[in-house]
């Protein structure tokens, strides 16, 4: 079976799905890389987050989260890959899926770990200011601009 893309509201989110995408961010962001801090946020059930996961045969294997998807300046983040699908294209794939959310002439903003900046360059993402920590681990953050017409 191909991999699935799957795009919701928070509030056509069911319990369950939530909590595989939430129970993912945490096995990665606080568990793998071992960084207490809240990951629940408050933002996940804002009416303009979209969430955004990949997966198949019934294995979750990615998640990104776009806030304010509908606003004049959309964010990109919290993008996790499960271990058993990295190397697979899953994360380039869901960035894709969530620029394609966003509207067409608004600047995407995302704050990513530095160790990725080359990587999200592929898709459009700059630089925009210096390298700071979050919780302990070096981010950047990054703008991607609409292209001129």
């Amino acid at each position: 079976m191909p991999m699935t893309v799957e795009t919701r509201t928070p509030a056509d989110l069911t319990p369950t799905e939530l909590y595989a995408l939430l129970r993912l961010r945490v096995d990665v962001f606080v568990v793998e890389q071992a960084c207490a801090y809240p990951e629940l946020d408050g933002r996940d059930l804002l009416p303009g987050t979209r969430h955004v996961w990949a997966h198949e045969d019934g294995e979750l294997l990615g998640i990104v989260r776009v806030l304010d998807a509908d606003g004049d300046r959309p964010v990109v983040g919290r993008v996790a890959t499960a271990p058993v699908a990295r190397g697979r294209g899953v994360a380039g794939a869901l960035i894709e899926h969530a620029i394609g959310l966003c509207p067409a002439g608004a600047p995407i903003e995302l704050h990513g770990q530095a160790h990725l900046e080359r990587w999200y360059e592929r898709f459009g993402f700059a630089r925009t200011g210096a390298t700071y920590d979050e919780d302990g681990i070096p981010h950047v953050p990054m703008v991607r601009t609409p292209p001129v017409r």
